[in-house]
């Protein structure tokens, strides 16, 4: 790998919002070099080398835990795994706390996850390690908007340009703030589509069109991304039945001819077959789904790689 000398303006990574369209490509292009790392037989190189990465997740989480975890060891960092079960958190220790007792133990970075929007800010605000935000309730996911950009990327040569049409519970997803943040950025065009109880208000004051029609969206779409209901953040459904949605906004193979020739089909998990997608779309050959697995990793090996300082031991 080409050793990288430059870095990023701040010590943590809490969201798109405040990264400039020059960080973000700094990132997609270390990406590239960190997933030919996982290609090879051994597949880990040294730059984090002694330095310790804590894992605080105190939401339910499976690709991004891992993805993070993965990436760690493949730079070498020492990891340390934390979730809320079974931790002084059940006996009523608040995130500071925590947080303090963990600082204790000197770690290089923090990545956290948390179902209160601002948690990674306020660990951020306070404790000299990195902080990564891996999502924070319904405010933002930026490695998710990482390593979907760096995906369409990949597949297109390009994200200016690109027609990026965003389907489902656009109201409760941290993904969809993330990545209309990173897509408008990089001036790619944003659609977003759902039934106006799961639209927020003024979104459009983002730089996006909105339409309540999934057919509407599809036409002219290079990618289409679909989002999960999020019922665990709704209370209760936002329209009146899941068969219902389907039939009105499930990503069918039929729906998906109203699309252009080449369309990427993207969904950041995990899915809800039936509900918002057709299994045979989500297996299908338009699917990068896997893909975006594939390149978490390395999108999150850079963002570590990059907040320590992008030095690069070979």
């Amino acid at each position: 790998m080409r050793a990288q000398t430059s870095a990023l303006r701040s010590k943590d990574l809490l969201g798109i919002e405040p990264l400039t369209p020059e960080e973000i490509t700094l990132i997609l292009d270390t990406a590239e070099g960190f997933k030919e790392v996982s290609e090879r037989p051994v597949k880990k190189v040294p730059a984090l080398r002694g330095q310790l990465v804590i894992n605080l997740f105190m939401e339910a989480s499976t690709r991004t835990r891992v993805s993070f975890e993965i990436a760690e060891k493949r730079l070498s960092a020492d990891t340390l795994n934390f979730a809320a079960s079974g931790s002084s958190v059940e006996k009523g220790e608040t995130l500071i706390d925590t947080a303090a007792n963990l600082m204790a133990m000197h770690p290089d970075m923090i990545v956290i996850r948390h179902k209160y929007p601002g948690a990674p800010r306020m660990l951020a605000d306070r404790l000299p390690a990195s902080i990564i935000n891996a999502g924070d309730g319904s405010h933002e996911h930026p490695t998710q908007a990482l390593l979907d950009a760096f995906t369409i990327r990949e597949r297109l040569g390009r994200l200016s340009g690109v027609n990026v049409s965003i389907v489902g519970d656009i109201a409760h997803s941290r993904v969809v703030r993330s990545n209309i943040h990173l897509l408008t950025k990089m001036k790619a065009n944003v659609t977003l589509a759902a039934p106006p109880t799961l639209i927020p208000a003024q979104v459009e004051e983002m730089g996006v069109r909105v339409v309540h029609s999934l057919d509407e969206a599809l036409e002219g779409a290079d990618v289409v991304m679909m989002l999960r209901i999020q019922l665990e953040r709704q209370g209760k459904l936002s329209f009146p039945s899941l068969r219902e949605y389907y039939n009105t906004f499930g990503l069918t193979g039929e729906r998906l001819a109203r699309a252009r020739e080449g369309v990427l089909v993207m969904h950041p998990g995990p899915m809800n077959r039936g509900v918002e997608i057709a299994s045979d779309v989500a297996d299908g050959p338009a699917s990068v789904i896997l893909e975006q697995v594939t390149n978490g990793v390395a999108v999150r090996m850079a963002v570590l790689y990059l907040l320590a300082g992008g030095h690069l031991a070979e």
